[in-house]
């Protein structure tokens, strides 16, 4: 009966053994799996920089899974494979704006926009000039980047995508330009992005050029530290819970707050713990989340032309000449994806950015500054609040309200 037991143990011991290197390939597959796609969603990777020479691989593209088709536009192949979206497209039969909802500008208010545009277009050109950003060179600051571009050739419109500055508005209406229905689009719970990048794959510099001969090409400018801190609550202060952003939020809080103070809420990072954690990336040269990085350097607007330069202060009247330029008022109409979530006022920016010394708010200065610059953005209220070292203003201290921004 001893036997029996010793040897019926050796043999579930060879058992587990066996079984554990037989499994032990796809556990590392599924390791490898999970990290190329925490770095695709657009989280931290630093050890992989935007050191790519080939523009078609300017930001890590390494897509698994459902995703496979976007890999294929990635590197240049544009050959369709079949898509479960498929079936939610129909191109023949886009949905058509009832005459008494299109919304449009008079003559002379399409006339004052134009002139508004004609200003910004020379305004950027006189600053890229200015700067020496509309010089190619070996930098990202001045390679013409063609990745982040969504071109309908079917209604000669351009757009690079923006993101925070009503990027989900107008990823919502290219979708609908690509053929999903409304219907579908209010339903599903699959990323706009993703149903875009199955319609509209990733073009070369070449392909992008002689689209615009016949296209309108347009991007959304918003003011940098708007936008950021946009972006910050966006993906951390209302990240959903167990979610990527979640738990990359706790890996900023674990990295830059005081272990002391680790367990005391909130369990986001601060606005602070996160401007630290994005200056160390950006003094590294890391990759920075699509979110945060720089509009100058993800469209390049010194290199490639844009027929339409919309603000995010004048929107609503520049989305209907955007729309009445592309004879599209039928089909689309300014849209708010996201209505109160992506607007900062005056209070939350105070309530904010007033918490950064002098120091941080240089060093997010510096990064944002071509942003600024060319597109005419000022941050000179915010330097009037920054704090000039660690003890000036106790962190429960209230602080004074910005005054008014300037005009747009």
């Amino acid at each position: 009966m001893r036997l029996n037991k010793t040897y019926w143990r050796a043999i579930r011991r060879y058992f587990l053994v066996f079984t554990a290197i037989a499994f032990l390939p796809l556990a590392l597959v599924y390791l490898v799996r999970n990290e190329q796609i925490y770095k695709i969603k657009g989280y931290e990777a630093s050890k992989v920089k935007d050191h790519f020479t080939d523009q078609s691989f300017r930001y890590p593209v390494m897509l698994l899974g459902k995703n496979k088709d976007l890999t294929i536009a990635a590197t240049g192949n544009s050959k369709k494979k079949f898509s479960k979206y498929d079936k939610y497209i129909n191109e023949t039969h886009l949905p058509l704006i009832p005459d008494e909802a299109i919304q449009s500008l008079s003559e002379s208010d399409m006339l004052k926009v134009e002139r508004r545009m004609e200003r910004r277009r020379k305004f950027l050109a006189e600053k890229c000039s200015e700067m020496g950003l509309d010089v190619v060179g070996n930098d990202s600051w001045h390679k013409p980047n063609p990745w982040e571009f969504l071109v309908n050739k079917r209604h000669h419109i351009i757009w690079c995508n923006v993101f925070k500055a009503a990027s989900s508005s107008w990823m919502y209406n290219f979708n609908v330009l690509a053929g999903y229905s409304p219907e579908f689009l209010r339903k599903t719970k699959e990323i706009f992005l993703h149903l875009a990048r199955e319609r509209y794959p990733r073009v070369t510099l070449d392909e992008l050029h002689e689209a615009q001969n016949n296209s309108v090409t347009f991007l959304i400018a918003r003011h940098p530290f708007e936008r950021l801190l946009s972006a910050y609550r966006d993906k951390f202060v209302y990240a959903i819970p167990h979610s990527l952003h979640d738990k990359f939020g706790r890996k900023i809080v674990r990295t830059y707050r005081k272990k002391s103070q680790q367990l005391r809420p909130p369990k986001y990072p601060t606005f602070q713990e996160f401007v630290r954690w994005l200056l160390d990336q950006i003094k590294h040269d890391n990759y920075l989340d699509m979110h945060f990085v720089s509009y100058t350097r993800f469209c390049t607007p010194c290199l490639i032309h844009f027929d339409v330069i919309l603000k995010f202060e004048t929107l609503e009247e520049d989305q209907l000449y955007l729309i009445e330029k592309t004879g599209l008022k039928q089909i689309i109409a300014p849209e708010w994806q996201n209505p109160g979530k992506g607007k900062n006022t005056l209070d939350l920016l105070q309530q904010f950015y007033s918490k950064l010394t002098r120091t941080e708010l240089d060093g997010l200065y510096d990064y944002y500054r071509y942003d600024f610059e060319l597109f005419n953005y000022s941050a000179t209220s915010y330097f009037n609040i920054a704090r000039s070292n660690e003890m000036d203003i106790p962190e429960e201290q209230p602080v004074m309200l910005l005054g008014k921004p300037p005009a747009p």
